[in-house]
């Protein structure tokens, strides 16, 4: 089905979710309704030697997934992640068995690929970093795989049966928004009628620890790690890192009424710019969000007005939630000071590349459930940061069209629009 200009509706079908704090979809809602968080001390190695001790880790047991052997074997954490969430989104959406491969697609987004493999892997080809002429001949044979991310979209492709447009998206923490949007493109230009999509990261490990020590940007409340993301509070002093995945089955809407589909929300527009500005410095005003949230609200021709909930980036660093707070005001004008908006990364943490499909699949389920995620530990909201950040506990409230926005090193700045099923063209 098209609008009136012609362009084809797309739609979220199945929705697939690993996360901190509940694995599927189901787990993972009633996690953040219920405001908990999942941040804890890291346990997946010894962090004693870091300034942040603090992530928020999936308790992810690859047999109860249902991976065998060969596939722990063989794949990286990212991956086992990527691949349980797109067979639950297959099997929520009714569409396995359903789908004409040849229309359709796989597209796949992560910041930082197999980092945990590579870590590992690295520390066994060089003696523990001691040789600086390493030895593959100590390596695994799927060392290949786990230096290129594509491998992942590729056992997902083959989950799927999808023998359309296959790829990888790899934005950095917008990576999620990015890719939903890519795969929205390909539908919408007639290259697929289903394109399973979305992105994941299992970045813990000490690479990942000690590149974020280097900037300070990872909160050192080591001795509160169940309350250490605090975004737009006071008292807030960098993220937790996370890890995750969340994958959708997106479809065009006359293929998805056709079959008798549920829909969920459909994606009305979407939009990322970069600042050309620093890799990691924001502007006080605002701008370079700013930009990208009108830009998307223009591609849904959608009024600023007509948002019922913004899913905030939220990271919990100063220079971040000032940037957004300036944004909000400056993109929807009055209405930012009676739009709720939370960051559910205070309960989930920062999981990169995955975080923005994660928080995509809030904002989808928030529309569906017509309830919105609080931000947990906002007891001291920052004066600077004075806009409704829904403190500690959910709120019901019927939701028709959410906007969720993303920030990452590289200066890129992402918006995404999503509103409820059967809004008029």
């Amino acid at each position: 089905m098209s609008d009136t200009n012609g362009t084809r509706r797309v739609v979220i079908t199945g929705i697939g979710v690993v996360a901190p704090g509940g694995v599927g979809t189901k787990a993972y809602w009633e996690m953040l309704t219920a405001g908990r968080t999942a941040t804890r001390t890291i346990s997946s190695f010894d962090a004693s030697q870091f300034r942040s001790r603090v992530a928020a880790e999936c308790d992810f047991d690859p047999v109860a997934a249902g991976l065998s052997q060969l596939q722990i074997r063989k794949w990286d954490r990212t991956t086992q992640f990527a691949y349980t969430a797109a067979k639950e989104a297959l099997a929520d959406s009714g569409a396995s068995g359903e789908l004409d491969p040849a229309r359709t697609g796989v597209m796949m987004g992560t910041a930082c690929g197999m980092t945990i493999s590579l870590d590992r892997e690295y520390a066994v080809v060089s003696d523990e970093g001691r040789l600086w002429q390493v030895d593959d001949a100590h390596g695994v044979p799927y060392l290949y795989d786990y230096f290129v991310p594509s491998s992942m979209a590729t056992e997902i492709a083959w989950l799927a049966e999808a023998e359309g447009p296959v790829g990888v998206v790899s934005t950095g923490c917008t990576s999620g928004i990015d890719v939903i949007s890519h795969a929205v493109d390909l539908i919408r230009d007639g290259e697929a009628d289903v394109m399973v999509a979305g992105a994941a990261d299992a970045a813990i490990s000490p690479i990942t620890v000690a590149c974020f020590d280097a900037i300070k940007a990872t909160t050192p409340r080591n001795d509160e790690p169940e309350t250490a993301s605090r975004p737009f509070d006071r008292t807030r002093n960098g993220f937790a890192l996370g890890e995750g995945s969340a994958v959708f089955v997106l479809e065009e809407l006359s293929h998805a009424r056709r079959r008798g589909a549920h829909v969920y929300a459909e994606v009305a527009g979407y939009a990322s710019r970069c600042n050309a500005y620093s890799m990691t410095g924001l502007r006080s005003d605002g701008k370079e969000m700013a930009e990208a949230i009108r830009a998307a609200l223009d591609h849904a021709r959608i009024d600023a007005s007509a948002i019922d909930y913004v899913n905030a980036h939220g990271s919990a660093t100063k220079q971040n939630d000032r940037h957004e707070t300036a944004a909000f005001k400056r993109s929807l004008r009055q209405h930012a000071y009676t739009t709720p908006i939370s960051s559910i990364k205070s309960m989930i943490g920062h999981s990169l590349g995955a975080i923005c499909s994660l928080e995509v699949a809030a904002c989808a389920l928030a529309v569906e459930h017509s309830l919105i995620p609080p931000t947990a530990n906002l007891h001291e909201p920052d004066p600077e940061c004075d806009l409704d950040y829904v403190p500690l506990v959910a709120r019901e409230l019927t939701v028709n069209t959410v906007l969720s926005v993303a920030s990452g090193f590289g200066g890129f700045q992402s918006a995404i629009v999503v509103t409820k099923p059967g809004r008029a063209a």
